[in-house]
């Protein structure tokens, strides 16, 4: 499939997906963050969402968890039913077989509901912190990529690379899931091709890769073209794409409530675009406004086939409360609609 609807009935997956951006000097520690991440995901489940997923960040504010393993495991613990997912391991840095028995414990403990987005990384002062070189970070990924996935197989093997040397290893615990679904993170549209070519699922943030929401349906169609020069078939749920998130009983509410909020998170996080409240809604690159109009915009993504969408709602040191009002509205009153005119979609 190139483009357009998916080949099935297939449901909109939604997500939560959490920077665990902060702030200091405001009223509002790292552990209260954490609460608030976690109570957010017990929301979230409640709620009916598919998954919550969280992102890894090192050696500065831009985001406060070091190990997405570790927050998924808690959360673990207070779920039954929700999806748990790294936006993403950044393999570049890590030990590939550590990130597996990681990602396998995280999978036991969640008796099998993890999903594992993993990427090279793209901030320098964490490539400074580990002391590697950004040149050799798609060599780095892509053989830590492979070992990753031969650890989670659950059979012994070995491998000898650039980076690593495996002989004769095998993970003693093996995850619930005979196959963790692992999508690969990437921040062009030239790399969506490279990542269906390889027989890889997809996992993007359009506000970082692209110019405008228009562009959206070529960055899809590169992907599934790489699919469809591999050896890997395509599937509905081969990709995820994230996107900021509000949804207020208007357009105007969505403005007022959070502008001042999204134009901080901007403004303060290390490399990102530096887009206003104004600039997102121009290149339509958000989920902001009303629920007529956010239901829209997911309907118009679900027609080019996207099939998985994160939504980054807790951002900018937004209060709790207008964190939380928009995930309900988003769940009771956005995928009700959504819902319904997919199936007419499908069924015309």
């Amino acid at each position: 499939m190139a483009s357009g609807l998916p080949l099935a009935a297939t449901p909109m997956r939604l997500s939560i997906f959490s920077v665990q951006d902060h702030y200091p000097g405001r009223p509002r520690s790292i552990p209260e963050l954490y609460g608030q991440v976690l109570r957010q995901a017990d929301l979230a489940e409640s709620l009916g969402y598919y998954g919550f997923f969280v992102a890894e960040h090192h050696f500065h504010e831009y985001g406060t968890v070091p190990n997405p393993a570790v927050m998924l495991s808690a959360i673990a613990q207070r779920t039954q039913r929700l999806r748990l997912g790294s936006a993403i391991s950044v393999l570049t840095f890590h030990d590939p077989l550590t990130v597996a028995e990681s990602y396998a414990m995280v999978d036991l403990l969640s008796r099998g509901r993890t999903v594992l987005g993993v990427g090279s990384g793209y901030l320098k002062h964490e490539f400074d912190g580990y002391a590697i070189p950004p040149a050799e970070k798609r060599a780095r990924f892509d053989e830590n990529l492979a070992i990753l996935k031969l650890a989670l197989s659950g059979e012994r093997f070995s491998y000898s690379g650039q980076f690593s040397n495996v002989t004769d290893v095998k993970l003693n615990i093996a995850p619930v899931q005979q196959q963790i679904p692992i999508y690969v993170a990437v921040l062009a549209r030239e790399g969506a091709y490279h990542v269906g070519k390889q027989g890889n699922n997809i996992m993007c943030v359009p506000y970082a890769s692209l110019d405008k929401f228009s562009e959206m349906p070529a960055l899809m169609n590169e992907f599934k073209r790489g699919r469809s020069d591999s050896d890997a078939p395509a599937h509905a749920y081969d990709n995820v794409f994230a996107f900021h998130t509000y949804v207020a009983e208007s357009d105007d509410a969505c403005r007022k409530n959070v502008a001042d909020a999204f134009d901080l998170y901007v403004q303060t996080r290390l490399y990102a675009k530096r887009q206003t409240y104004d600039d997102i809604m121009r290149s339509d690159l958000g989920l902001f406004g009303s629920v007529e109009t956010v239901s829209d915009k997911l309907v118009e993504l679900y027609r080019m086939g996207a099939t998985q969408i994160l939504t980054l709602q807790n951002f900018g040191f937004l209060s709790e409360d207008k964190v939380r009002e928009s995930m309900r509205l988003m769940a009771e009153e956005v995928m009700p609609r959504v819902r319904t005119r997919v199936g007419q979609l499908v069924a015309a």
